[in-house]
């Protein structure tokens, strides 16, 4: 069995080859003018939501807190992916909600919009209840993740927070994306 299938992968292996060696001097003589880069068509896509998307009606209060993370990673010179994560995440921490101490209710000591935890080092309560701090914060540990760019929304958010619910994050793709296509430029 394993003779069969490895000669069936090797046959398919030749013939991808066979095709790219007989396609290029064909390719070579196609009219540059009739010639389209698709290169630039495959990166100018945007990256498609994964699974069932999510959506709130956000109030004044949410909407400034988009904004201020919207300022906060062009701030730090980051591109629009990077809000989008952002964004993305904090509707799943806390739908955009500025969040105290919150009593029993309270997973452990989590605050703010991104539920950091002051005694896991992301700062004093004070700094972490600042839209700005807290997503500066957040967009700190989305830089150390190698490859954040190309990842799905839900990795990459999910290596920063280091969630219970890891899939989480992907419910808020479309409305985070759609956030920042609406407040990036105003």
């Amino acid at each position: 069995m394993n003779t069969i299938i490895r000669k069936s992968m090797l046959s398919v292996a030749g013939l991808a080859f066979a095709g790219g060696v007989f396609a290029g001097p064909i390719a070579a003589h196609a009219n540059p003018v009739d010639a389209k880069p698709v290169a630039v068509a495959v990166q100018s896509a945007a990256p498609k939501p994964q699974g069932d998307q999510s959506h709130i009606t956000l109030n004044d209060e949410q909407t400034a807190n988009v904004k201020a993370i919207i300022a906060a990673t062009k701030k730090a010179g980051l591109p629009e992916r990077a809000a989008v994560i952002s964004i993305a995440t904090s509707l799943q921490e806390s739908k955009l909600e500025n969040l105290g101490h919150l009593g029993d209710a309270n997973d452990h000591d989590s605050l703010g919009l991104f539920q950091q935890r002051p005694t896991s080092g992301w700062g004093t309560p004070e700094q972490i209840t600042d839209p700005a701090y807290s997503t500066t914060a957040f967009l700190k540990g989305l830089r150390q993740v190698d490859g954040w760019q190309d990842m799905a929304l839900t990795d990459a958010a999910q290596t920063v927070q280091v969630s219970a619910y890891p899939d989480a994050y992907a419910q808020w793709e479309q409305q985070a994306t759609d956030l920042v296509g609406q407040y990036w430029n105003s």
